[in-house]
């Protein structure tokens, strides 16, 4: 019964410009999560929210809500995600230098994390209505040593960054303290801590830099999935004091994300698709 679940929940989609080769996670498409369960759909959907009751009286004023958009929203904002004919979704060069990066003008996004944070596959899980983008996933952490622009048609470009820490490249801090420092089109950074390890002195270092450098960025904690719930509580409640007391151009809320059983998945398409102008939400959530 529970492989016959498991295996229900992946199907093939065939999407244009892409190959039937790959099969797409059921939960990928807003469409096919919305016929789930409210309260499972609602978990999916806000994992962070789906928290609060179980968070200690007094241990902070974590902002469960300030980004909540409406699932019309939510279904706007996976258009973006979704190639056709007139919106083209696609890996489109790498570079180790800031004289290789492409002169793109488009709104820009960055994730940038500890090697073997899963960084390769949140944005496998971003973009996993577009089947046909090739994004690589290793079980060897410090895969990526480039600059990887994809770009999702006019609306904005996506950069995997190279990680940090273990096995990353050895002209890392160059390679990416120049582009931060100088990407005029930058508009968010998602800084990528382990759900299921907490913040690291590497972390805090790249806080500290983007905080240098005044550029807005956002902790998205990852692999929540893994390991016990109460290492995740303890985990976001550090997480939430960094924020409030040691960032200065920190978002307040952190997002909270599984690449495997896509929770998180949506809302965080959402507000990419917002901090890149592409979208302006129809609800009241905050996303600035």
């Amino acid at each position: 019964m529970i492989v016959t679940k498991a295996h229900s929940l992946l199907r093939p989609v065939v999407l244009f410009g892409t190959v039937p080769w790959r099969v797409t996670h059921k939960l990928a498409s807003f469409q096919e999560a919305s016929r789930l369960p409210e309260k499972k759909l609602q978990d999916l959907l806000f994992p962070l929210a789906a928290l609060e009751g179980e968070l200690v009286r007094g241990a902070g004023d974590i902002n469960l809500q300030l980004f909540r958009p409406s699932a019309e929203d939510i279904a706007r904002a996976e258009k973006l995600f979704t190639p056709s004919p007139k919106h083209k979704i696609d890996y489109f060069s790498s570079a180790v230098r800031m004289d290789h990066v492409p002169l793109i003008s488009q709104p820009e996004v960055c994730f940038l994390g500890r090697s073997n944070v899963g960084k390769s596959s949140l944005i496998r899980a971003l973009f996993s209505l577009a089947p046909s983008v090739e994004v690589r996933v290793s079980k060897t952490p410090g895969h990526t040593k480039k600059m990887n622009f994809f770009t999702v048609g006019r609306a904005f470009t996506l950069v995997d960054m190279p990680g940090y820490g273990y096995r990353a490249p050895t002209d890392f801090v160059d390679m990416v303290e120049s582009y931060l420092e100088t990407r005029k089109n930058l508009v968010r950074t998602f800084l990528l801590v382990d759900g299921s390890v907490g913040i690291q002195e590497a972390d805090r270092v790249a806080m500290e830099m983007s905080d240098e450098f005044g550029l807005p960025f956002v902790i998205v904690l990852t692999k929540i999935d893994k390991g016990r719930k109460g290492v995740l509580l303890t985990n976001l409640l550090q997480v939430q004091e960094v924020i409030k007391r040691h960032t200065a151009c920190c978002y307040p809320q952190p997002f909270l994300v599984s690449s495997t059983q896509f929770s998180g998945v949506h809302l965080l398409r959402c507000f990419i698709a917002h901090v890149t102008g592409n979208i302006a939400l129809m609800s009241d959530a905050k996303g600035s």
